[in-house]
C-alpha cells in the first residue's frame, strides 16, 4: 500500500486532471483521497508544496510507465521504438488522467516541470548514445515532441480514437533512424 504522501499526491493529480489547478485545494485533495479534512495540509503546508508533490508524482509515474516491460536496455532501434510506443499508448489511454494532469501542470507551471523533462530527455539521449545513434540529443527531443503531441491530440482532437502501437513504434523508429 502507498504511503500517505503518495496517496495524497495521487489524489492531487486526480483533482488537477478533473478540475485544473484552480480546483487544487487542500480540502479538494482531502475529499478525493477520502481522508479527514486537514490531512493534506499536515503533509503539504502550502499550495506550492502540494503542487511540487504533484509534479514529483507525475515524474515518478511517468518513469514507472516507461520502465514497464523493459527488462533490459534495448539493443536495437526497433526494440527501443517498441518500448517507447508502448509507454506513449499507455500514457494516452489507460493513464490519460495522469497525462491530463501533466499537461495542466506543464502549462501553468513550466519552470516546475522543466527539470523532470530535462532528466527524461537526458536519459533517453544517453540510451541513444549508448546505441551509437548520431545526434542523440536532437533525436531524443524529436521523440519527446512527437510523443507529447500524440498524447495531447489523443486526449483532445482525437479523443476516443485508439492508437495502434505498431504505427506509433514505426513513427518513433523513423525519428530515431532518420
Amino acid at each position: 500500500m502507498a504511503d500517505r504522501r503518495t496517496l495524497l499526491a495521487d489524489a492531487a493529480l486526480a483533482v488537477v486532471s478533473a478540475q485544473g489547478l484552480k480546483g487544487l485545494t487542500h480540502r479538494a485533495v482531502d475529499a478525493q483521497a477520502g481522508v479527514a479534512v486537514g490531512t493534506t495540509s499536515n503533509y503539504f503546508r502550502n499550495r506550492a508544496a502540494l503542487v511540487a508533490a504533484a509534479v514529483d508524482r507525475v515524474e515518478q509515474q511517468d518513469n514507472r510507465i516507461l520502465q514497464q516491460g523493459a527488462l533490459e536496455v534495448p539493443t536495437s532501434v526497433a526494440a527501443l521504438a517498441g518500448q517507447l510506443a508502448t509507454a506513449v499508448v499507455a500514457l494516452a489511454h489507460e493513464n490519460a488522467e495522469l497525462t491530463r494532469a501533466r499537461f495542466v501542470l506543464a502549462l501553468d507551471q513550466p519552470d516546475v516541470v522543466a527539470a523532470g523533462h530535462e532528466r527524461m530527455l537526458s536519459a533517453l539521449a544517453q540510451v541513444l548514445e549508448t546505441m551509437g545513434i548520431s545526434d542523440a540529443r536532437a533525436r531524443a527531443e524529436a521523440v519527446a515532441d512527437y510523443s507529447d503531441g500524440l498524447a495531447l491530440h489523443t486526449l483532445t482532437a482525437r479523443r476516443g480514437q485508439s492508437l495502434e502501437p505498431t504505427v506509433v513504434a514505426s513513427n518513433i523508429q523513423r525519428l530515431l533512424a532518420g
